[in-house]
């Protein structure tokens, strides 16, 4: 496995965890940004959501599915800006631009780790060949 598919699959694995929390406890997560509980279902499915994404993200790590390691990057990225946004709104407390920072830091390890996985011929799909 490449370091850029090794990246991919722990995030993949924290996106696992972060689904199961959403799809089984759904006002806690809520309670750690401040937000007012809910019986709505709308925080579950997304929690499935999530759980769909690591799914995908798994396989793209296994079957080294480089050109979705690159696609990832803008996406992991952008989201420290919602959340900063959001906060910025006043939606959530300043606490949601961890889970948004979480995102970065994943996104920047995966972005190291295809540039060495390129470097050394390691990793097809770079960003020219894309």
């Amino acid at each position: 496995m490449s370091k850029a598919a090794r990246s991919l699959f722990v995030f993949a694995l924290y996106l696992f965890a972060l689904g199961i929390f959403l799809l089984v406890a759904p006002n806690r997560f809520l309670s750690i940004f401040g937000v007012p509980q809910t019986h709505e279902v709308w925080l579950r499915l997304t929690g499935v959501l999530i759980l769909y994404v690591g799914t995908y993200y798994v396989l793209a790590a296994r079957y080294e599915l480089a050109p979705i390691f690159w696609a990832s990057l803008p996406v992991r990225f952008s989201l420290i800006l919602f959340f900063a946004l959001f906060v910025v709104l006043g939606y959530v407390k300043a606490i949601a631009i961890v889970f948004g920072a979480a995102d970065a830091v994943g996104a920047a390890w995966t972005l190291l780790a295809l540039r060495s996985d390129v470097a050394v011929g390691r990793a097809a799909g770079s960003s020219e060949e894309t």
